[in-house]
């Protein structure tokens, strides 16, 4: 996320001054590369660039540049150092938030409009990178149409460092004072050893968890400390004028093809993010004397690039739900040529227009004395609220649409859902339940309480349900596919009085197979594995309820069509060793694309709009059916509730079936408990 100007307030003509090393107007030029780099790769490539760990570095170094400069005449000003921030960073930010809200509604499928609320207060607040990196290690977090908010993580991870960072020069120039010494020399350990620190923990976190890496501040906290160094040793760098060239140039073309020949998304921000943040501070340390004809400065010092770079923020804020809107609306992944060049004109011409407006918002918020903080914190709080109000309000309305949907379910008998294939009746003229606008809030409770273990984690969770002493103890066991049978085994413990226990975790297969997850071997599905078997030994259940077949349209899981994994019949014979019956539930059918999503822009009227053939996932025959399996086993298939010969339905009984693209709902597990139960124990009368 690119810095408005600069951290005081400078017009966007002036250049940067940067501690005591002197004007870099190169600086704006290289703002102006680093956006047009974001905005060129998500456009027309799909992929990041490298260029925000580039506006990360800068807003380090001309943050401490600014604080050190105030910490040594009149001391930093806390409030007036927000209430400044805010005054810049906010009209832009709740205008942009404002749009995305309005788009959303217009352009994004009803099914990604519960989301909308959260985001926009997150964006606003400044904690869009911790949302964010709690979906990460989600393995149901939605996919499709991508977040519109989200590229407010980087402003996010700028707010939480404005909070931190006074403090932390502060301290160093105190020390110095008290010691006589120049505040330099310890602000530059205390920011070496941020650096470091940060710097460690982001290449462990990388390896071990990247996804959530990416948008841990912790993780990021390195770029913007380097930015700090930078500044502190810029007076003391004197490049001749060849090491000027090769650093100016090579620092250019280094920065330039960082998108191209690294996978950011995935490697970042570990040690590839020094490839970036190196290249940009070898940009800056080469500087340029003026008027020197080849120097970098002189490109970057354009005037161009330099008006570029005082727009960039906006630029940056504008690009990303404008282009998402485009996307939604062509129905495409990537922009064409033609279509990606209107989106980021459209952007200029939005970050142009809005850019003096919240200049001029900007300048009330300058000065240190009491009136300014007052004047800055007014115009925070102007920005802010209506966007606040605006999300609020559009939460409360779903509020109110889901208080109205639960008294229409609980006060009619019009949606039987799986009964309505076993002869139950469904109002025609009903709506579906749940709304696909609130269909993502129909997993299983199980995900919102903490009891079904991510991705990136091996512990154990088992979350227990029903009371202790029991007649019958069963322990539901697997992956995301097992999890989704929770809601229906609850509904039958409830009716028997019997203790239930929630063991799963997503993706993972239960069984000591080596897995595969995102083309990585599974290895934290491997331990996890090993302690869920420690753990049935311990327990003891009765019975495990687990799938018994997989489905996948995905071949780079590891499988392909359905089928018995490998491990599962042996590990279902171990547990028949301490006397556990298994109950194998053949898996549920895959769509293979979102069902709610397909729903909001289908034809209501169409009635085989959003269906697909059993056969796309399913195997002619159960392999359960012609499997020898052990004694302890009972197999149970109950396709037949969710297809018909020839076809799978994503509504059936007025019910929405799914929530996503292969995950069944809350709300239709629960209307087959009933034969789930009637068909169980029948095969266990056998």
């Amino acid at each position: 996320m690119p810095s408005p100007t600069s951290p005081e307030g400078t017009g966007p003509a002036r250049p940067v001054q940067v501690g005591t090393g002197g004007h870099r107007p190169g600086i704006e030029g290289l703002r102006a590369v680093a956006v047009l780099l974001v905005a060129a790769y998500h456009i027309w490539f799909g992929r990041v660039s490298g260029g925000v760990d580039v506006f990360l570095m800068l807003t380090g170094l001309l943050v401490t540049a600014s604080l050190l400069r105030a910490a040594t005449g009149p001391g930093i000003r806390y409030g007036a150092f927000l209430a400044r921030l805010a005054a810049r960073l906010l009209p832009t930010a709740a205008l942009v938030v404002l749009f995305t809200l309005a788009g959303t509604w217009l352009f994004l499928p009803r099914s990604q409009w519960s989301e909308a609320p959260g985001g926009a207060v997150a964006a606003l607040l400044g904690h869009t990178n911790w949302r964010l990196a709690l979906d990460s290690v989600d393995y149901l977090a939605r996919t499709g149409v991508p977040d519109p908010f989200q590229h407010f993580w980087s402003l996010s991870v700028q707010w939480q460092f404005y909070l931190l960072w006074p403090a932390l020069i502060a301290g160093a120039v105190l020390l110095a004072r008290r010691g006589g010494r120049d505040p330099r020399r310890p602000l530059f350990w205390a920011l070496a050893a941020v650096f470091a620190l940060s710097l460690a923990y982001s290449v462990v976190t990388t390896r071990t968890d990247q996804p959530w890496a990416y948008f841990d501040t912790g993780a990021r906290l390195w770029e913007l400390a380097l930015g700090g160094l930078v500044a502190l040793l810029l007076p003391a760098l004197r490049p001749g004028r060849t090491a000027r060239l090769l650093l100016g140039w090579g620092g250019l073309a280094a920065l330039v093809l960082c998108g191209a020949l690294l996978q950011v998304s995935t490697a970042f921000p570990g040690f590839a993010a020094l490839w970036p943040t190196l290249a940009a501070a070898a940009v800056i340390a080469a500087g340029a004397p003026a008027g020197e004809a080849v120097g970098v400065d002189r490109v970057l010092s354009s005037r161009p690039l330099r008006y570029l770079g005082s727009i960039s923020y906006a630029l940056y804020l504008w690009h990303w739900p404008i282009l998402v809107f485009y996307l939604a609306a062509t129905d495409r992944d990537l922009a064409t040529p033609q279509g990606g060049a209107a989106v980021l004109a459209v952007s200029l011409l939005a970050a142009a227009a809005t850019t003096p407006l919240a200049d001029r918002l900007a300048g009330l918020g300058r000065g240190a004395g009491r009136r300014a903080v007052l004047r800055g914190t007014a115009v925070a709080l102007a920005c802010l609220l209506p966007a606040l109000g605006a999300a609020g309000a559009w939460a409360q309305a779903q509020e109110a649409e889901r208080a109205r949907w639960d008294a229409l379910l609980a006060d009619g008998g019009g949606y039987p859902g799986a009964a309505a294939t076993d002869g139950g009746a469904a109002a025609p003229d009903l709506p579906v339940y749940p709304p696909v606008s609130l269909a993502a809030e129909d997993a299983p409770v199980t995900y919102a309480d903490g009891c079904n273990q991510t991705t990136m984690d091996s512990e154990v969770i088992v979350c227990d349900y029903g009371p202790d002493h029991a007649e019958r103890t069963v322990a539901l066991v697997g992956g995301s596919h097992a999890a989704h049978w929770f809601p229906a085994l609850e509904a039958i413990a409830v009716e028997n009085d019997w203790r239930l226990l929630n063991i799963v975790k997503g993706a993972c297969l239960f069984t000591d197979a080596p897995q595969i997850y995102k083309g990585e071997p599974y290895t934290s599905c491997a331990e996890w594995n090993r302690g869920v078997m420690a753990e049935l030994e311990r327990l003891r259940p009765d019975t495990v309820f687990t799938t018994g077949t997989t489905t996948s349209l995905d071949a780079s899981a590891g499988f392909g069509e359905e089928q018995i994994v490998d491990g599962y019949v042996e590990r279902w014979r171990e547990l028949g060793e301490w006397g556990i019956e298994v109950v194998a539930v053949r898996d549920t059918p895959r769509f293979g694309f979102d069902v709610p999503g397909c729903l909001a822009e289908a034809d209501p009227a169409d009635p085989d709009a959003c269906t697909t053939e059993p056969e796309r996932s399913l195997a002619p025959v159960s392999p359960l059916a012609e499997a020898v399996l052990p004694a302890n086993v009972t197999v149970l298939d109950l396709t037949d509730l969710f297809c018909d010969v020839d076809v799978c339905r994503p509504v059936i009984g007025n019910v929405l079936v799914y929530w996503d693209g292969s995950h069944i709902g809350s709300t239709f597990m629960r209307t087959l408990a009933p034969e789930l139960e009637r068909r169980w124990l029948l095969a266990e009368r056998r």
